[in-house]
């Protein structure tokens, strides 16, 4: 941590420079002296330092300056650090204002001018200041800030991905910091554009896209070669392994992910039946494990990175990504996994991001707290989300469109949500509209047999199915009526392989309608919609794709 800073303000140059001197002798080495020549210079580097989350134990002040006097700096000082002691220097015929002072802002103390000895006239003052300081002071916190709204979804988008990331920040509501709130209006003016980001460098971004975030947090966007071995579309379970593997058993491994890695299974509080976790693992946390364990055996990770298109080009793959490069490969392995489905109901587009939410969003768990909070869905993600916001809410209602969760939820998470008493769960039941005024606060159901009923909600999390993300190989490689890739014997017709196959083979059991072009995971045709089985995949991928090197 920087150490405290003793600011001092004088417009003779002679006296700043005579203070700076006895203060640096007797303090520098547990605070940083820094001096100012004017009440505007002065509020200028408060700005600076509050900017760079760096403390300020006190102020020592000239009372008489130009413009603005040592009094009205320090009204405008505390508001930016309302706990630093406040110190006027004073000459004799300033005792009254000195005075004034101790009511108008709280002065600690006034010292005469000249000071000298400061052994005895200085010192023995300031020191007792600064201990009291230094007894009830609690560091700030020191890394990435991020001011915003609570119904901002620009903020939301910005705090989820920070959270998934696993990067600490600290979230602070404009409305309810005035001192943050002035300094994000400095780097925002009106506060039309947030969040405002704050990092420790005192730098700013303002409603930054996830990609420049990224950046500037230290993710690579960018691939080092412009050709791999394997390409592998999609940071999910079975993406991370393949890239493990691949890494692993030296083949030069890039995995693009154009969000965040660990997809689906990511966003999970707790995954709770994955082999070798008896107490189960928080999904963000198995992603990040899975990301180093590949880093380690050299695979390079893109993210956040899109790809919008694959071309074949024999006996190379192009992959393009959607900044416009373009990377090729021998061979090519899409594990882009699923996607949410939108709720096509009335009026709920305008709240997502201000109150509805897909997936977990597990950055807006603690803004739960005592509140109802609505999880539209009945299968596992769901039930994860309900156990994990039932920690934090008042009460959690699921909607279900079945007759019950037994159909689609495992065994030991329906029985956990049996036996929490604040949550309920409404079966046969839908969303058909959503209301509120700039952030969601009512939502109407409708159970079968039943009127319409709107339930009070400011937190609704939906989780109503998943399709496959193959919009950027779709027309390259064989999909079926759903949209999943079709790999292997189903690519198989009558016993013919299918159109443009030009190998003297049949597909390998991953393989896709492309030659060297493989699936895996939950984006593949037949998968199993599991972990531990797109781990499986993803892993087999390697072996598969091994045999196809041996043939170029």
């Amino acid at each position: 941590m920087a150490k405290p800073v003793i600011l001092t303000v004088d417009d003779d140059a002679e006296v700043l420079n005579a203070v700076e001197r006895d203060l640096r002798r007797q303090y520098r080495q547990d605070y940083r002296v820094v001096k100012a020549a004017s009440g505007d210079e002065a509020l200028e580097t408060v700005r600076q330092l509050h900017a760079r989350h760096e403390p300020v134990a006190l102020f020592l002040v000239d009372e008489r300056m130009p413009r603005m006097s040592g009094t009205q700096f320090l009204a405008r000082a505390r508001d930016v650090y309302p706990s630093a002691r406040k110190v006027l220097l004073t000459a004799y015929a300033d005792t009254e204002a000195a005075i004034a002072g101790i009511n108008t802002v709280g002065l600690d103390h006034y010292l005469m001018k000249p000071w000298d000895p400061p052994e005895e006239r200085l010192y023995p003052v300031l020191s007792e200041l600064l201990a009291d300081w230094s007894a009830s002071y609690v560091p700030p916190f020191a890394g990435i800030r991020v001011a915003g709204t609570a119904w901002s979804p620009s903020s939301h988008t910005v705090r989820d991905f920070l959270s998934r990331h696993q990067v600490p920040y600290q979230w602070v509501d404009v409305d309810a910091d005035a001192s943050l709130r002035a300094l994000a209006e400095a780097a925002s003016p009106g506060l039309r554009r947030l969040p405002v980001v704050f990092f420790p460098d005192g730098t700013t971004m303002v409603e930054p896209s996830t990609r420049a975030l990224g950046e500037r947090i230290g993710l690579t966007t960018a691939a080092a070669k412009p050709f791999y071995d394997i390409v592998i579309i999609g940071g999910g379970p079975s993406g991370l392994a393949a890239a493990v593997y691949g890494a692993s058993e030296g083949l030069r491994t890039l995995l693009v992910e154009g969000d965040v890695p660990g997809g689906q299974a990511g966003t999970s509080s707790s995954i709770e039946n994955y082999l070798g976790f008896p107490a189960g693992i928080g999904g963000a946390d198995l992603a990040r494990r899975a990301a180093a364990q590949a880093r380690r055996f050299g695979a390079e990770l893109l993210t956040p990175a899109g790809v919008t298109a694959i071309r074949h080009a024999p006996p190379y793959h192009v992959v393009t990504l959607d900044t416009g490069a373009e990377i090729t490969c021998y061979a090519l392995l899409i594990a882009s996994g699923m996607h949410v489905r939108r709720l096509d109901v009335p009026g709920i587009d305008a709240f997502t991001g201000a109150g509805v939410y897909y997936g977990a969003a597990l950055s807006e768990a603690a803004a739960c707290r005592d509140r109802d909070v609505l999880v539209v869905g009945g299968a596992n993600s769901a039930g994860q989300a309900t156990m994990l916001f039932a920690r934090y809410a008042r009460r959690v209602t699921m909607i279900v469109r079945g007759d019950s969760l037994a159909a689609s939820m495992s065994q030991y998470l329906v029985s956990r949500i049996a036996d929490t008493p604040n949550v309920e769960v409404r079966t046969r039941t839908r969303v058909t509209g959503a209301a509120g005024t700039g952030h969601l606060e009512s939502v109407t159901v409708e159970a079968d047999g039943k009127p319409p009923e709107r339930l009070a909600a400011e937190h609704m999390f939906i989780f109503i199915g998943t399709a496959p993300r193959t919009e950027a190989v779709a027309g390259v490689v064989e999909l079926d009526e759903q949209g999943y890739v079709v790999t292997g014997p189903d690519l198989l017709r009558d016993g013919r392989r299918p159109r443009g196959w030009t190998l003297p083979r049949d597909p390998f059991l991953l393989e896709t309608s492309v030659p060297g072009v493989f699936a895996a995971g939950d984006v593949r045709h037949g998968s199993t919609k599991r972990v531990a089985s797109a781990v499986g995949e993803g892993s087999a991928a390697i072996g598969m794709v091994h045999r196809y090197l041996q043939t170029v």
